[in-house]
């Protein structure tokens, strides 16, 4: 298809996304417990990729550069890269397609997505629409696969010498497998991979926005996002005041229960596995002095329902301080100074996003500057947008996604020498 006709298509698939808001929604949460609301979000967002790059499709621009002999003139063009490898995770089971996909098909790429084994159902729905929306056959495809043959199916994915180009969002071990698997034809990469999001609050923040903020950035999806806060630092002059309202709006704001609730904030967590890794957390930090403000255990309401959980007295030898947790617990560590706190957001070998609350004008250059992450939210827990470069640094990560940025992954650019003229 032509650029014109890749546009076109693309916001055709975006408007059927917009009208099938509700029941796309409600697969989501059928398949990972996300509730309603946020699902209903997801779709939005998801949708909105498709209709950013719709409009990106034809602004593939090349250049025509001034050569140094006057019978010659250089040209630049940029061409697809091929077809498209789309590993998806199961926590955004609709936007991480969208935006690697919505890229790749602006490019004019095909692609082949392998969804997240616990939630293959929002793939498939997608991949009706496209069809509805005049996408032909054969240009957006679906590999669902069972936990079982996943590695296989990845491993398949990266060495075949027909695909061009892997992308993958999930945890930085499975990257680093991948990774070493497109080696050996030398794929293009892109990478989005685990996070360690510090959030500092300095002695000049307004607490009040700070605790909303906290409560966004942390407790999303029940703390299951790559972006989702994992330490809380919060320096020593305000910090009793913020975890004593931090905990205040966790108990009166946040209500667990059934995703398809109307009152629930946060759903389960995906399998037992992940609770017991909030568990393991909570119980090392314990042993070593740190003290539950509120929540801490299991919900009643079954063993994949956890309360959200807030630690003070945390200290940076705690495994939840060390370790990525993706579920509802915030520890919150106390700081004096600027420095220390710059050096503790540091200490970690991901840098996915960070965050920082301050009033201090040029504090904010500073720590802005300073922190070894992608994307920085500056008075701001959600960062996330269409039009924003997303990724990491570090371990987090290689390349952008979304943005004008976003489609240049799946774009080659080839060099053209045109002369005897």
């Amino acid at each position: 298809l032509c650029s014109q006709e890749r546009s076109v298509r693309l916001r055709r698939w975006y408007e059927l996304m917009v009208e099938n808001r509700d029941g796309l929604a409600r697969i989501i949460t059928a398949e990972n417990g996300k509730p309603l609301k946020e699902a209903q979000g997801e779709i939005l967002y998801s949708a909105s990729f498709l209709e950013w790059f719709a409009e990106e499709a034809r602004r593939v621009y090349g250049d025509v550069i001034p050569a140094s002999a006057k019978d010659r003139r250089i040209l630049v063009l940029k061409q697809p890269v091929g077809v498209a490898a789309i590993i998806t995770p199961w926590n955004f089971p609709s936007a991480m397609i969208t935006r690697k996909v919505g890229a790749a098909l602006a490019a004019g790429c095909t692609v082949v997505v392998k969804p997240a084994e616990d939630t293959p159902l929002s793939a498939l729905a997608l991949g009706e629409l496209a069809n509805q929306a005049g996408i032909p056959a054969g240009v957006y495809n679906v590999v669902p696969c069972s936990r079982q043959q996943t590695p296989v199916v990845g491993e398949v994915l990266c060495t075949d010498p027909l695909v061009a180009k892997i992308s993958f969002t999930g945890s930085t071990a499975t990257g680093k497998i991948l990774l070493k698997h497109a080696a050996g034809t030398v794929k293009r990469v892109s990478m989005e991979l685990g996070g360690h999001a510090p959030f500092i609050v300095f002695d000049s923040a307004d607490v009040d926005r700070a605790v909303a903020g906290a409560l966004a950035s942390k407790y999303r999806n029940s703390g299951q996002t790559c972006v989702c806060t994992n330490r809380f630092l919060v320096q020593k002059g305000i910090h009793d005041k913020f975890v004593e309202k931090f905990a205040k709006a966790i108990e009166t704001e946040l209500h667990v229960g059934s995703g398809f609730d109307a009152k629930t904030t946060q759903g389960p967590l995906i399998n037992e596995k992940a609770v017991e890794k909030v568990e393991r957390h909570i119980n090392d930090a314990v042993s070593q002095g740190a003290s539950i403000v509120t929540g801490g255990k299991r919900h009643s309401l079954g063993k994949n329902f956890f309360e959200p959980t807030l630690l003070s007295n945390v200290t940076t030898k705690m495994l939840c301080t060390q370790e990525e947790t993706f579920g509802p617990l915030a520890p919150v560590i106390k700081f004096e100074t600027e420095a220390e706190a710059i050096a503790i957001a540091n200490a970690a070998d991901v840098g996915l996003a960070g965050y920082f609350y301050s009033q201090d004008p040029a504090q904010i250059w500073r720590v802005a500057e300073q922190l070894e992450v992608g994307m920085v939210g500056i008075n701001e827990g959600i960062v996330s947008s269409v039009e924003s470069p997303f990724g990491g640094v570090k371990q987090s990560g290689l390349g952008r996604e979304g943005s004008k940025y976003g489609i240049d992954e799946y774009l080659e650019i080839k060099y053209v020498c045109f002369g005897g003229l």
